[in-house]
């Protein structure tokens, strides 16, 4: 009819095809990314439906934009507005907080421990963030904690800050980490020489430096395994 514009909602969508009812009948991990973004936004624009906002807000660089966006970024893409960007970040923030949680009494026997431990919470961040695994005498994690946030190539570390909390919780050991928002793993002459240093304070406070794992995008390194002069 003229002046009518006809659209189709995710209710004129069959039954099999929309989100909420999928993930009903199927669960959570059949669906897709957009799938999933819009279950959280609820509903899409007048000119596009939930799931048609959630692809366009995807096609920037798929998850992780609602990791690497602010509230205020996101606010702004088409469709979303303040209200569902609260409620991506939000989400975003629950799954990192799982991740943590779940590092308590997990046993770190390798690089691969660290990287799984931790890589789905730091690949993504757009800055370097230098943290620590507080290990106990079993190798236990204790904790994890964020000692230093850097530019997009750099973090400030000092030892003094390393250890405070290591020596607080009684750590046996710790393990060093931080990511290069590049993607790329390899380790910095400035990584190589803060390593030495952290590893060398840790020696006269009685707390072992086990490693110092770099995290990339979905790929990490290990001074200790590719380094000689450790």
């Amino acid at each position: 009819m003229d002046g009518l514009e006809y659209r189709t909602t995710m209710r004129g969508m069959p039954a099999g095809e929309r989100p909420r009812e999928r993930l009903m009948a199927l669960g959570s991990r059949v669906l897709t990314d957009p799938e999933l973004v819009a279950i959280l936004l609820g509903s899409g624009t007048r000119s596009q439906t939930a799931l048609e906002v959630a692809k366009c807000l995807l096609q920037r660089g798929g998850l992780r934009v609602l990791a690497q966006d602010s509230v205020e970024e996101l606010a702004h893409q088409h469709g979303i507005g303040e209200a569902r960007a609260c409620v991506l970040k939000a989400a975003v923030e629950i799954g990192r907080r799982l991740t943590t949680s779940s590092a308590e009494r997990t046993t770190i026997r390798s690089p691969g421990d660290v990287g799984d431990l931790l890589m789905e919470d730091m690949r993504y961040l757009d800055r370097e963030h230098f943290r620590i695994v507080m290990l106990n005498t079993k190798n236990q994690v204790l904790a994890v904690e964020s000692v230093a946030v850097g530019s997009l190539n750099a973090a400030i570390v000092h030892p003094r800050e390393i250890f405070k909390s290591a020596i607080s919780r009684s750590a046996a050991a710790v393990v060093l980490v931080h990511n290069h928002p590049s993607g790329d793993p390899t380790p910095s002459q400035d990584d190589i020489q803060i390593t030495r240093r952290l590893v060398d304070a840790g020696r006269l406070l009685g707390i072992e430096v086990l490693d110092h794992v770099v995290i990339g995008d979905n790929r990490y390194l290990s001074l200790r395994t590719t380094r000689t002069d450790w």
